[in-house]
């Protein structure tokens, strides 16, 4: 499992212009999001940090990776989503006709709700309790990203757990992102990917079965790539 999550973060790392990338993991140390003790490093510890940050300071040979030994890798924004994909698959395969999957906001549906209806997911409201909107989809995964789920303040800045592989800074612009599509474990890797990217619609011209509502710093919503039906709340 670890060689195939591996491979497909090489090829999403790719696609998406390095917007995701498994070697936070020592950034997401440093600012404390292992261990709760929030901080925020120097200029020169993220400086040294970004020396072992970065899918392309992997060496691949004959398609051979060689992970250097003082990376860590962080599995955070695809093993969910591919566990998620392992499960639905597993009970397809027992012919389970319709089932509704929930591993922390990794999504995947199928077949009917109990009153015969598609299934109807809410998405959260990235700065108060409830919904901005319901999403309609079935035989579908959808996942989300926000800067909501673990962060922190200092001096009134938010500083979330979702890094910006290129800087060694919490991404910003945006906060809340949840992506549509057929692979749980996509749709979980692009929603990192779409809330780091100061260019995501680019990443929809290589995933074009899947699609986006993105909540910008402004709480302005606009939707990415392919259209899900999404009723939004006021």
């Amino acid at each position: 499992m670890v060689d195939y999550l591996l491979a497909e973060s090489f090829e999403i790392n790719k696609n998406t212009g390095g917007c995701f990338d498994i070697t936070v993991g020592p950034l997401k140390e440093a600012w404390g999001f292992l261990d709760g003790r929030h901080r925020i490093p120097s200029g020169e510890e993220i400086t040294e940090l970004m020396k072992i940050v970065g899918m392309d300071k992997i060496p691949v040979v004959n398609g051979e990776i060689t992970v250097p030994a003082l990376f860590k890798l962080d599995w955070g924004g695809i093993a969910k989503g591919y566990g998620v994909e392992l499960a639905a698959r597993a009970l397809l395969d027992m012919n389970i006709k319709k089932g509704f999957l929930n591993a922390g906001g990794d999504i995947f549906c199928w077949g009917k709700n109990p009153d015969k209806r598609d299934w109807r997911i809410g998405i959260q409201h990235p700065r108060k309790s409830g919904y901005i909107g319901v999403l309609t989809i079935t035989g579908l995964a959808a996942a989300t990203s926000g800067d909501y789920q673990r962060f922190f303040m200092k001096d009134g800045i938010r500083y979330s757990h979702i890094f910006d592989p290129s800087t060694g800074y919490p991404a910003r612009g945006k906060q809340s992102v949840t992506v549509i599509g057929p692979r749980v474990f996509l749709c979980d890797a692009l929603s990192t990917a779409v809330f780091v990217s100061g260019e995501p619609e680019k990443i929809f011209e290589k995933y074009p079965e899947y699609g986006a509502v993105v909540v910008d710093d402004d709480g302005e919503i606009t939707f990415l790539g392919k259209k899900f039906p999404v009723e939004l709340l006021n």
